[in-house]
């Protein structure tokens, strides 16, 4: 069978460039449709099948023109993985300039060879490519969460089919494949369309459909003002953005005894010249708030990871303490400041009494009465006696969001009275059922005003901050877990700022817009470990696969399936038939659910094996299978308001995964690192955070493949990882991300043995392949070190012993006698100090600033290297570059080769900031290289 183009190359730092920028985009992209938890971009999933699907040039060309082919796929690759060229449905379809219509025309060629067919005779030949895709294989997603996969199957054309047990990520896949295709084209069906509508209106995808959305949304935020809008007074005539309160807990003093603020921040504002902040008082009843513009706050905050502090007596406030009054239900909120909408910007007030009373006078007729589960380490929450989701919400937000969800059921009639009044046929046939009639339509709308909904109690609940530096409330899921919080936002959903309800009608109907909506997908509640997932003939498979014990999904959805049954229950009966989202059968390790660390382990390890045997069954022979691979996932989250130690997720998860692809017959036949979180996530920042997936291309391993000795296998690592590796630094895959991106080719080694063999004839575990992999990655890196400079050498083993520290002039000098160099001739080359019989390398900021290599008598791939981590840090990647444009070729190499030895080095002895230099320099060297090249080009031209 031919080899797909991703089993061959592809053009790695676009993809990454564009699934790393991606995370960034908001109005109109997928992922804002509605939250979920670890989703991949879309680039990597476009680019991944894409790839999946062309025949790589070198199974139908010679190699000269097979490359040259390669070339012009990978153009039109970096075209295609670029959100602009394909956020707009139908542009991206143009014949004449649309990147989706010229990626269709591929595909269609490689399966025209594959079915022994004519060619659609150009890109233009649209009814020849389409004919060709209805004949691909269908694209199955057995995991499909958020719905990425599948989208983008269908984004390409494709037969899209999304399978998850999680109820809320079936309404989501819906919500993207099945919905937006059932109505597509059809134009808006509300009045105040309808008086203005012409012969000549077109309606592209869901387009009409989320005008609607929009119609029925205003509607419902203005019904909602009129019953409850009595609940959110203005502040001095403005409308008021966000109420700021405290937790309280009564001093544990007993001579004091008063009601003690927790709060994390005073802070308001940390905006340049609109600075605000509450300044905490005493005064005869307690506490009491003020707001204020100048200076800073008299105290940061009251409570820490540590404890907390009384304001009042200035007594300790154990957690202890805290968490007792929680499950006591003596834990209280009091009203710190008030955010208004202000000319030119947010106002901030002081607290004002009227407006607390106002707050306590609202009584929800219906609050989500269901618990939330007990598991500390996700839903610390628990740990304060807030045992059930009402509790997550104040009663003025429950009455709001009980209101809105209420009201969907009056917008869907409103609706349906208008669909019939357009023409809509009345077949009486639900949306469940496959209706395409007035019923249908109007049943759809009411899910993408259940997503609204849900969108609006991510921000609505007592888990949402305020964050001082963008002047804006962030909601409660920050990161996968409901963590604790002390100081919260309540917002005014009836504002025209930060997070109100008409906000999220628009993310929602901007979202919808943007579907491709053809041609018709498919998403099903099914348990990937059952062998049955209703696809009608063999899929191609690409799934991300559940993360081990790292991404509770069944217990965090919760939050939103309570809002969703309470307004879809009816839509779709079958999907909210339990009380809670099923959990018993979700594919996770978790400790607490399934009996202790070691039984989750197992129960995880024989679920993924009876997945990978299903998946092996069903795969199409003809196409590789693509697992997302998040291999290293330390949940060593942001600072958060729960105060203990947030433990480490290990990576050993990964080995029961490799473990089981392995064993149930698969073999890895490439690997390919995707960067796929932002620089400046949460955990991205300040942190040596892992940002990349490896996708494993894989296919079934032929029967009666050999085996193999342990040193036979050894031997093959040694031949053939070195190179893979090669490719990986020259391609910048940063130090933080190398060790275990090195697991993909070494894997690939290891799984096309039938088994690899111990001396006594035990078989070799992957555990014990992993550390053979790291093994081959320690002596490629020592490799790389002795092709280095006799100085760097140097530099390298003192920065071991000493890292930048000083060390005895003796031990510098028996060093250098060893590395056959002299310290003179080092502090000549100018990398370290040596005074007063004490040695040591100088920092990247102490290298100065007017370095000129051409005229320096004794560079180094040391000395450039810390040059270039200096103009990173503080002149950014332009001067950079222009350094880079001007060492030679030895230098500039050896600066990228050092980045990778020092971060190692710098990991293991524990040298955080360092560690951070190292990795930003590799992780860099990529695009610098290419700025460089360019410069390097001017130059050449100019003066050549």
């Amino acid at each position: 069978m031919p080899k797909k183009l991703i089993e061959v190359a592809l053009p790695l730092e676009a993809i990454n460039r564009e699934a790393s920028r991606e995370k960034s985009i908001r109005h109109g992209h997928p992922s804002t449709l509605h939250l979920w938890w670890a989703r991949r971009p879309l680039a990597a999933a476009r680019a991944v099948l894409f790839a999946s699907l062309v025949d790589d040039p070198g199974t139908y060309l010679p190699p000269e023109e097979a490359q040259r082919e390669r070339e012009r796929l990978f153009d039109l690759l970096e075209r295609l993985v670029n959100w602009d060229n394909v956020k707009n449905p139908q542009e991206a379809l143009n014949p004449g300039q649309g990147v989706i219509a010229e990626a269709q025309y591929e595909i269609a060629k490689s399966l025209a060879r594959s079915l022994n067919q004519h060619p659609p005779a150009s890109k233009e030949d649209r009814p020849a490519i389409e004919a060709l895709l209805r004949q691909a294989p269908p694209v199955l997603d057995p995991f499909a969460g958020g719905g990425t996969i599948p989208l983008e199957a269908q984004r390409l054309g494709l037969s899209a089919h999304a399978g998850d047990l999680n109820p809320v990520a079936v309404l989501l896949n819906k919500a993207l494949l099945e919905i937006p295709a059932r109505f597509a084209g059809l134009p808006p069906m509300n009045p105040e369309y309808r008086k203005e509508a012409t012969a000549s209106d077109r309606f592209f995808g869901a387009q009409g459909l989320a005008w609607d959305v929009r119609h029925y949304g205003a509607w419902m935020r203005e019904e909602a003002k009129r019953r409850i809008g009595h609940l959110y007074p203005e502040v001095e005539g403005k409308p008021v953005i966000a109420w700021i309160w405290a937790r309280t807990v009564t001093c544990p003093n007993p001579g004091c005894r008063a009601e003690a603020p927790l709060a994390r921040s005073f802070w308001l504002s940390k905006k340049k010249g609109k600075e605000a902040f509450v300044v905490p008082e005493r005064a005869p009843e307690g506490i009491r708030f003020r707001v204020e513009r100048t200076g800073k706050p008299p105290v940061e905050g009251t409570i820490s990871r540590k404890g907390g502090v009384c304001l009042v007596c200035g007594s300790p406030i154990p957690l202890e303490h805290v968490r007792q009054e929680g499950k006591a239900g003596r834990l209280g909120a009091r009203l710190m400041a008030i955010v208004a909408e202000g000319q030119g910007g947010r106002s901030y007030h002081s607290p004002l009494p009227e407006h607390e009373e106002v707050a306590k006078k609202a009584k929800p007729a219906w609050a989500p009465e269901f618990p939330l589960t007990p598991n500390s380490r996700h839903m610390t929450p628990a740990v304060y006696g807030m045992t059930s989701f009402s509790q997550l919400f104040t009663p003025r937000q429950l009455v709001a969001l009980t209101t809105f969800a209420e009201l969907i059921a009056a917008a869907r009639e409103r609706a349906y009275q208008d669909a019939l009044k357009a023409g809509l046929p009345d077949d009486g046939v639900p949306l469940a059922q496959g209706g395409r009639g007035a019923r249908a339509y109007t049943d759809a709308i009411g899910v993408y005003l259940a997503l609204a909904v849900d969108r609006l109690a991510e921000s609505s609940n007592v888990l949402s901050r305020w964050q001082s530096a963008g002047d804006k409330v962030a909601g409660a899921f920050s990161r996968q877990a409901l963590p604790m919080l002390w100081d919260f936002a309540e917002i005014n959903p009836f504002s025209s700022s930060t997070r109100n309800f008409l906000d999220a009608v628009e993310w929602v109907a901007e979202c919808l817009e943007a579907l491709p909506a053809h041609p018709p997908g498919q998403a099903r509640q099914v348990n990937a470990t059952d062998s049955v997932n209703g696809v009608p003939s063999s899929p191609l498979i690409s799934t991300d696969p559940p993360y081990y014990d790292n991404v509770p999904y069944a217990d965090l959805s919760d939050f939103f399936y309570v809002w969703l049954r309470k307004t879809l229950k009816d839509t779709y009966p079958d999907l909210f038939r339990t009380l809670l989202v099923p959990k018993e059968e979700e594919l996770i390790a978790d400790p607490y659910r399934h009996g202790g660390k070691e039984a989750a382990k197992r129960r995880f390890e024989e679920g993924m094996r009876q997945v990978f045997r299903n998946l092996r069954t069903k795969a199409h022979p003809d196409y590789p299978l693509s697992l997302y691979y998040a291999f290293k996932q330390q949940e060593v989250e942001e600072e958060e308001e729960e105060t203990e130690d947030t433990p480490q997720v290990a990576s050993t998860g990964w080995e029961s995964f490799l473990q089981g692809l392995v064993d149930e017959g698969f073999q890895i036949t490439a690997t390919w690192p995707m960067r796929t979180e932002r620089a400046n996530r949460p955990r991205g920042q300040g942190s040596n955070a892992l940002a990349s997936s490896i996708v494993l291309v894989c296919r079934p391993r032929p029967e009666g493949a050999p085996k193999a000795t342990r040193q036979d296998f050894l031997r093959a690592l040694r031949q053939e990882l070195p190179a893979a590796l090669k490719e990986l630094t020259q391609g910048s895959i940063p130090p933080v991300d190398l060790a275990q991106s090195a697991i993909g080719p070494g894997m690939a080694v290891f799984s096309r043995y039938a088994a690899v063999l111990e001396p006594d004839g035990r078989p070799l575990s992957v555990r014990e392949a992993l550390a053979l992999i790291n093994q081959v990655l320690d002596e490629f890196l020592a490799e790389e070190e002795a092709e280095l400079d006799p100085d760097t050498r140097f530099a390298i083993a003192w920065y071991e012993q000493y890292g930048y520290e000083e060390g005895p002039y003796g031990d510098a000098e028996t060093l250098a006698k060893a590395k056959n160099v002299a310290v003179a001739g080092l502090m000549e080359g100018g990398i370290l100090l040596a005074r007063g019989g004490k040695v040591r390398l100088f920092r990247p900021e102490e290298y100065p600033e007017d370095w000129n290599p051409s005229a320096d008598k004794r560079p180094s791939a040391w000395e450039a290297a810390h040059h270039l981590i200096r103009l990173l840090a503080k002149a950014g990647e332009s001067a950079a570059a222009s350094l880079l444009a001007q060492l030679p070729g030895h230098l500039a190499e050896g600066a990228r080769a050092l980045a990778y030895r020092l971060y190692q080095i710098a990991e293991r002895k524990g040298r955080a900031e360092d560690a951070l230099n190292f990795n930003l320099l590799a992780g860099s060297y990529g695009h610098l290289a290419l700025e460089a090249a360019k410069r390097k080009g001017v130059q050449e031209r100019l003066f050549g």
